[in-house]
């Protein structure tokens, strides 16, 4: 049988989603919380990779095993092995063909923004001092609708085979006391979301223009795009599939 799990996760003592030679990965304390359970060695497939400190609020992976069990009890017991920053909100029965990473349709990311030194947002947002023309910033993210090579904002030296990405929603909103950028795409990049934050808050800051910004899209060179930001205001908010995917054969 193969199963999805729905989970969430701070990230900030994680070197990531994925496991890593010699770094504590979110992937790692997962899978051996769960062989623990099922007695027997089990490895996860995450829904992508998030970055050393980066958070969700929804991932998703998948794993396969040939050991009877109630969902809702593993569920229950996975949590109580696992430490209070990794939770599993629900484990899902699917199809033996179904993937978390290669079914998902798109995928949700926020990045948190606050103004001023905030001791309750210290470890979960991005402080920038000087003041942001947020409307010039919302003008440039719409420019992200009219392209879908974003080589330009993408990690150097990475193994992916196409820079092409759908990106379906890009908005800054005031929420409260945080400024928020709401990005969802089919998929991305790594680092891209970083990157193009950082590149829209040098907008923002007036060190770009609207056209200097579709420039560097254009030149799919990461050299020319801004800095990227840091992960801890990272989360990844939403993975979303096909219904069909959450069906089992029998």
């Amino acid at each position: 049988m193969r199963y999805f799990i729905e989970l969430s996760y701070n990230g900030k003592n994680y070197h990531g989603w994925q496991n890593q030679p010699n770094a504590i990965s979110v992937q790692e304390v997962i899978e051996k919380s769960l062989s623990t359970l099922l007695r027997s060695t089990t490895a996860i497939v995450g829904a992508g990779r998030t970055d050393a400190g980066v958070h969700a609020k929804q991932m998703y992976a998948h794993f396969d095993t040939d050991i009877s069990f109630d969902p809702s009890e593993i569920t229950y017991k996975l949590n109580s092995f696992l430490p209070k920053d990794v939770a599993i909100q629900h484990i899902h029965p699917v199809h033996a063909d179904a993937h978390a990473r290669f079914d998902a349709t798109g995928r949700t990311y926020e990045y948190w923004i606050v103004s001023k030194k905030n001791p309750f947002h210290n470890q979960s947002a991005h402080t920038v001092f000087k003041q942001l023309n947020v409307a010039i910033m919302n003008e440039a993210a719409k420019e992200l609708f009219n392209y879908d090579d974003f080589k330009c904002f993408s990690k150097t030296h990475t193994d992916v085979k196409t820079y092409i990405c759908k990106i379906e929603k890009a908005v800054w909103e005031q929420k409260n006391e945080l400024l928020v950028f709401t990005i969802r795409a089919d998929r991305f990049l790594r680092n891209m979301v970083r990157a193009i934050v950082g590149t829209l808050l040098e907008v923002g800051l007036g060190k770009l223009s609207i056209a200097e910004f579709k420039q560097i899209i254009e030149s799919r060179d990461r050299n020319k795009a801004g800095t990227s930001v840091p992960g801890k205001a990272l989360y990844l908010t939403e993975v979303t599939y096909p219904t069909e995917t959450f069906t089992t054969n029998g």
